[in-house]
């Protein structure tokens, strides 16, 4: 099995849903690579159009039984006093990005704009998203288990 490491630079989104009756929404993302899940800062204030400029990392095995290579981000507006708001979602599917960086060494989707939908698939906004994934070099050494170490020998 090969091992990389998913970078995700989570530039900003536009035209997000307005869930309050007063004020601006507080959005942050919850980004999600299989069992692996970061969370981004709240854009306290910024409303429909927040910006975060955040770099995010997941770990990458290749491949796997259920061919599950999607990125998924989830767009919540905090609240104060209520369950936070679900205001969308973008898929993104990195499959290929991964065959091609374990082919090269690295690949990268630039940053670009990925389609925001509500459950139903309407659309409700749009996120501006890059991924790099680089693969690592297997070694056939020793593997590390804790503090015990399995040796070849």
């Amino acid at each position: 099995m090969v091992v990389g490491i998913m970078e995700v630079k989570l530039v900003g989104a536009k035209r997000l849903k307005n869930t309050k009756f007063f004020g601006r929404i507080d959005p942050y993302v919850l980004l999600q690579y299989r069992n692996q899940e970061c969370k981004s800062s709240t854009a306290n204030g910024q409303g429909r159009n927040p910006i975060w400029n955040e770099n995010f990392e997941f770990r990458v095995d290749y491949p796997m039984a259920d061919e599950q290579y999607k990125l998924v981000l989830k767009i919540m507006a905090y609240d104060t006093f209520t369950a936070d708001d679900y205001l969308g979602q973008a898929t993104i599917y990195v499959k290929e990005l991964i065959e091609l960086g374990l082919e090269k060494g690295k690949a990268e989707l630039r940053p670009q704009k990925y389609r925001v939908v509500f459950t139903d698939k309407t659309y409700c906004g749009e996120i501006q998203v890059g991924v790099t994934f680089t693969a690592k070099e297997e070694t056939d050494e020793e593997e590390e288990y804790g503090a015990w170490k399995e040796s070849n020998y």
